[in-house]
C-alpha cells in the first residue's frame, strides 16, 4: 500500500487533489471513511486540536489504523492547525501520517524557528511524517460567519508571496504549504472572496513542493478546480461537513422525535456528511 507521501506525490504528478476531511465524532470518520471507499480515492481525515481532544489521540490512531489494516483503504490521519511544539511532538510520537504546524500568527522568522524544528523532530522519529507550514492567517473557526475574521489575509498585497514562501520552505525543510491565497476558514454569508489563482501557480512554481488549500468550504467549484490545477495538492473541507451533519440530525429528530437509539438517528447525519465527501471527491479527481 502506498504512503500518504506516495499519494501526494501521484496527485501532484496528475494535477488532482486528496480530499482532506475534518471531524470530531466516529460516525464522522467512518463517513469519511466510505466515501473514499466508494469513490476509490486516497482519503485524509483531520482532526484539530479541539477535535483531537475530544475524539482522543491515540483512538484516534487506533481507528484509522484498523480501518487501514482491514479494508486495505488508503486513509491517513493528520493532526490539523496545531499550534505548539509540544503538540506537534505529541501526534508525531502518537503515529499521526501527517501534522500542521500552524504559526500563521506568529512573525514569519518565529514561524520559520518553530515550523524547522517540527521538520526536524519528524526526520529524528524515523517514521515518514508529512510536516506541513502555513503563512497568512486565514481565521479560526469551521463555522457560518456574518463577515471575514479580523486579521484575516484578503487583499493580493497581504496574501503569502512568492519570495515569503521560498525562504519559509528553503529554511524550514517542510513537506508541503498552505500559502494564505484569499481563501477563508468557515463560510462567509454572502459569498467567499475568489481564490487567488495566480498566487497559488507563483507560489507553487518557487517552492516546488505541494500545496495546500485550507478553508475550501464555501469557494466555488470552478476556483477549487483552478486551484489544484495551478499546484494545490490537498484539500481542506470542514464548515460544510457540520453543517451536512447538523441538517442531518435535526431531520432524523423532526422525522421520529420519539426515537432515542442514537445509531438510529445519527445514521441520518453520518449519511449527510457522507454524501457532501463524495461530492467533493469527484470534483478533486
Amino acid at each position: 500500500m502506498f504512503s500518504l507521501r506516495q499519494h501526494i506525490a501521484e496527485a501532484v504528478a496528475n494535477k488532482t487533489a486528496i480530499g482532506h476531511f475534518n471531524v470530531s465524532t466516529l460516525d464522522g470518520i467512518w463517513a469519511v471513511a466510505d466515501a473514499g471507499q466508494k469513490n476509490n480515492q486516497p482519503i485524509i481525515v483531520g482532526l484539530s486540536e479541539g477535535e483531537r481532544d475530544y475524539v482522543g489521540v491515540t483512538q484516534a490512531i487506533a481507528i484509522i489504523q484498523s480501518i487501514r489494516k482491514e479494508r486495505e483503504q488508503p486513509i491517513f490521519l493528520n493532526a490539523d492547525h496545531t499550534y505548539s511544539f509540544d503538540r506537534v511532538k505529541q501526534a508525531i510520537d502518537a503515529g499521526f501520517d501527517s501534522v500542521i504546524f500552524d504559526g500563521a500568527q506568529l512573525s514569519l522568522d518565529e514561524n520559520i524557528a518553530i515550523t524547522k524544528k517540527s521538520v526536524a523532530y519528524s526526520k529524528a522519529s524515523g517514521r515518514d511524517v508529512i510536516v506541513e507550514g502555513e503563512i497568512g492567517f486565514i481565521g479560526s473557526s469551521s463555522k457560518v460567519l456574518k463577515e471575514i475574521p479580523i486579521g484575516a489575509v484578503v487583499t493580493i498585497k497581504q496574501m503569502t508571496s512568492a519570495e515569503d514562501a521560498k525562504r519559509f520552505v528553503l529554511e524550514t525543510g517542510v513537506d508541503a504549504l498552505a500559502p494564505a491565497v484569499g481563501n477563508i476558514h468557515g463560510m462567509v454569508k454572502g459569498g467567499e472572496p475568489a481564490l487567488n489563482i495566480t498566487r497559488i501557480k507563483e507560489v507553487s512554481t518557487i517552492t516546488g513542493i505541494p500545496l495546500v488549500l485550507h478553508g475550501a468550504s464555501g469557494n466555488s467549484d470552478d476556483d477549487i478546480r483552478a486551484a489544484i490545477q495551478a499546484g494545490v495538492a490537498i484539500v481542506h473541507v470542514n464548515t460544510e461537513l457540520r453543517l451536512a451533519y447538523r441538517a442531518g440530525l435535526v431531520k432524523a429528530l423532526s422525522e421520529d422525535p420519539e426515537e432515542i437509539a442514537p445509531y438510529k438517528y445519527l445514521k441520518s447525519a453520518k449519511l449527510a456528511m457522507q454524501k457532501v465527501v463524495e461530492e467533493k471527491l469527484k470534483l478533486f479527481e
